[in-house]
């Protein structure tokens, strides 16, 4: 085996630039050079979420960042209305009670996404809600969810959109500002192509004033203490992995170079590429309508294995899918194509789901899909992205 290729829905593969940032001496967190360094960074990530408000980025997976964001906007007794279509909904679900919130939930079939109308209801049902808690993408089903009409929405009413943005920031457009979001994060291992262990945060304006009303419930996410450090000395409220940012400096960079249109048009390019050529195998997927870029949930043939099939993709050929989560175990694989993949990781990772899906027992289409795949890549980046 040459090559093993990891096309999960995080982590993803990191680019060699990052691998030798990752690599340098370590500096200190507190000196002028690696302040320097975080200033540089803090306007990036402006640029990245498309906010004029600072962004936090906090030592922390993504759900650390969940958790910031129900604690600082939130105080205990408050009602939320969560969305839930998927594990990561449920999750939004689960922090909010942990900390004592009222949590609303709206449930969506897992493989949809909400509508306006649906949180319309929501909101005429539960008109004390001061917050909607929802992925931007819902990385357990493969679902879109619209945080445009969402945030059109929300920011004519008294109430907060917050948006987890885990598999969708640097993968799919979701301008902060422009579009009116309260609450926008993610975390470093999918879209930034990072290890794991970097979240960030970024609120708007009326979202940190709801902050300084609630006042930070927690020691260690202060979202006030974080953004004084940040204004005030381009400094982190405690001790950062510094190695991380570092790389992320570099990450930063890379898409600056690339442009984020083009970062968009190629990671729209290659959800068609997968769209198509799993269509074109004779495979369902998951998400018809609102999808999420950078992953593709795929239902598998009836009397399949879903485990035998990601076994057989990661031993025979070296390629490393995700399964289905909760219901959905064993019966779809999601498949990855975020951060740092081209079309020939994906166009490996197809011959090995197709080749596993027939040792397997469930493969019966023609052998045209990487033709037909090609075709879809090629037309969306001629053609560019939806908006």
């Amino acid at each position: 085996m040459d090559k093993m290729r990891l096309l999960t829905p995080g982590p993803t593969p990191m680019p060699e630039e990052v691998r030798l940032t990752l690599a340098m001496d370590m500096v200190h967190h507190r000196k002028p050079g690696f302040t320097a360094l975080l200033g540089e960074i803090q306007k990036d990530l402006r640029w990245l979420f498309g906010t004029s408000q600072p962004v936090v980025a906090m030592s922390s997976s993504g759900t650390g960042a969940m958790t910031a964001a129900a604690t600082n906007l939130f105080a205990k007794g408050d009602q939320v209305i969560v969305i839930e279509g998927g594990k990561f909904g449920e999750r939004w679900g689960e922090i909010a009670s942990t900390y004592g919130l009222d949590a609303a939930i709206v449930s969506v079939p897992w493989g949809k996404a909400i509508t306006v109308d649906h949180l319309r209801a929501a909101l005429e049902k539960f008109p004390k809600a001061k917050g909607i808690l929802v992925q931007a993408s819902e990385t357990s089903t493969g679902v879109l969810h619209p945080i445009k009409e969402l945030a059109a929405f929300t920011r004519e009413r008294d109430v907060l959109l917050v948006v987890d943005g885990i598999s969708a920031v640097g993968i799919s457009p979701c301008p902060m500002d422009e579009w009116g979001v309260d609450c926008l994060l993610t975390g470093s291992q999918k879209g930034l192509m990072l290890p794991p262990g970097l979240s960030f945060l970024a609120l708007s304006e009326r979202a940190w004033k709801r902050v300084e009303e609630v006042k930070p419930r927690e020691f260690y996410f202060n979202l006030l203490g974080e953004r004084e450090k940040i204004v005030k000395n381009s400094q982190t409220l405690f001790t950062p992995p510094i190695n991380l940012l570092m790389g992320l400096h570099t990450c930063l960079a890379m898409f600056k170079e690339q442009g984020l249109e083009n970062v968009y048009r190629r990671q729209w390019a290659l959800t068609q590429l997968v769209r198509s050529a799993a269509r074109a195998m004779g495979l369902e997927l998951f998400a018809e309508e609102h999808f999420t870029w950078g992953l593709t949930s795929i239902r598998l043939p009836e009397g399949v294995d879903g485990s035998a099939v990601l076994q057989c993709c990661a031993e025979r050929y070296g390629v490393v899918l995700a399964g289905g989560q909760g219901a959905m175990k064993g019966r779809i694989v999601r498949f990855g194509h975020m951060g740092h993949v081209d079309y020939g990781d994906v166009l490996a990772g197809l011959h090995a789901l197709a080749s596993a899906l027939e040792a397997c027992g469930g493969y019966t289409a023609a052998r045209d899909y990487m033709e037909q795949g090609m075709r879809a890549y090629e037309a969306a980046m001629a053609g560019g992205y939806p908006e």
